[in-house]
């Protein structure tokens, strides 16, 4: 290997690298972009089938039912708006999350309840924390700072809400357009084969997404029913908030579950801990635990299962897998990302053993 080879080939290896840096810094500057690209993709194959379903059977034409669609997706976006808002400005006032000494005396109150009642019961765990003085070393005071955040989050959903709902108006009219031009720059050899995957992976991942809202669906009334029977305040919100973390697999419930504990005994905070306050954040846990033992073992792996075509114990160990490596968001996204490389593996390399075996019901 001569002098003159070697130095192209540094030349080009610093090249290569030069690019890869500047690509991740655009991606990194346009990074707004790229989630408001990925939550209209979302909301298109959600939208898609609602936008078939006009076409085909009310016979709408084709812009009438994507205005429709969006209408719909509107419509639901401010009725949770309008829904939850005064729910949690109302929570907000009863926790006085606005004002640190009160939210610290609660849960100081709280904390010596608890720890009254251990007592009573000979329980050298109340000592222990009263000894640790923990209540002196949590700073609430992060309680304001959070708060501006979610304040200039909300303050920004507005130009968020219609970058996306701009995307999406042309992913779904112009579907038909974008499809023309990817099956136009592919090449020939791996055209149909690519084609294919486009098409399977958009119906599975429309059933996909489907099967995730009517999952949550079920888990908001479940968690809404078991919060109503024990009085729980706010019980509207308080059940939102545990079924979104939902989306989160085996993590997500346990947070929802704490949370859901927490504002049950500071809803009840002046009542008796032993009597009233102990007793109802156990009730609720226990109908808490139900409803996870029905998701678990009945609803979600139903809907799963049909909606991407996998077994349950197959999308059990991908999702424990992705946890694993990639964390909580690998978690999320790893029934997506699975169904998309299975598709692919399918129309590539459909000789494979493999993945004869695990893509049979694709």
């Amino acid at each position: 290997m001569t002098s003159n080879t070697l130095a192209k080939g540094i030349l080009k290896a610093v090249g290569v690298l030069v690019a890869i840096v500047l690509v991740l810094y655009f991606l990194w500057l346009v990074q707004s972009v790229i989630v408001y690209l990925a939550v209209s993709l979302i909301l298109t194959l959600i939208g898609m089938p609602i936008v078939k379903f006009l076409k085909n059977k009310c016979k709408f034409r084709n812009i009438f039912a994507v205005l429709t669609t969006l209408l719909v997706f509107v419509g639901f976006i401010f009725g949770f708006i309008m829904m939850f808002v005064p729910l949690v400005a109302s929570q907000g006032h009863n926790l006085s999350l606005l004002n640190t000494a009160a939210i610290e005396q609660n849960v100081i109150q709280l904390i010596d309840q608890a720890s009254n009642w251990l007592e009573s019961h000979n329980i050298d765990s109340a000592k222990l924390l009263k000894e640790s003085n923990m209540t002196s070393k949590i700073n609430f005071n992060f309680i304001p700072n959070f708060l501006n955040m979610v304040l200039g989050t909300i303050s920004s959903f507005g130009v968020g809400l219609a970058s996306v709902l701009f995307i999406t108006f042309f992913f779904l009219k112009d579907r038909q357009m974008f499809t023309n031009i990817i099956r136009v720059s592919l090449p020939e050899t791996h055209k149909e084969k690519i084609l294919n995957s486009l098409d399977k992976i958009d119906y599975l991942l429309s059933r996909y997404f489907i099967g995730l809202l009517v999952q949550l669906l079920i888990i908001f009334v479940l968690y809404l029913v078991v919060l109503l029977i024990f009085g729980v305040e706010n019980a509207l919100i308080i059940a939102f908030l545990c079924a979104v973390l939902n989306i989160i697999p085996y993590v997500g419930p346990l947070i929802g579950s704490i949370l859901a504990a927490v504002l049950t005994m500071l809803s009840n905070l002046g009542s008796d801990f032993q009597s009233e306050i102990l007793p109802t954040t156990i009730y609720v846990l226990f109908g808490f635990w139900i409803v996870q033992l029905i998701d678990n073992n009945l609803t979600g792996p139903l809907i799963f299962s049909n909606s991407v075509n996998s077994h349950p114990l197959e999308i059990f160990l991908v999702i424990l897998a992705a946890g694993f490596f990639f964390g909580i968001l690998g978690m999320v996204i790893a029934v997506p990302m699975y169904t998309i490389l299975k598709v692919i593996a399918k129309e590539f390399f459909p000789d494979n053993k493999i993945v004869q075996l695990l893509t049979r019901k694709i």
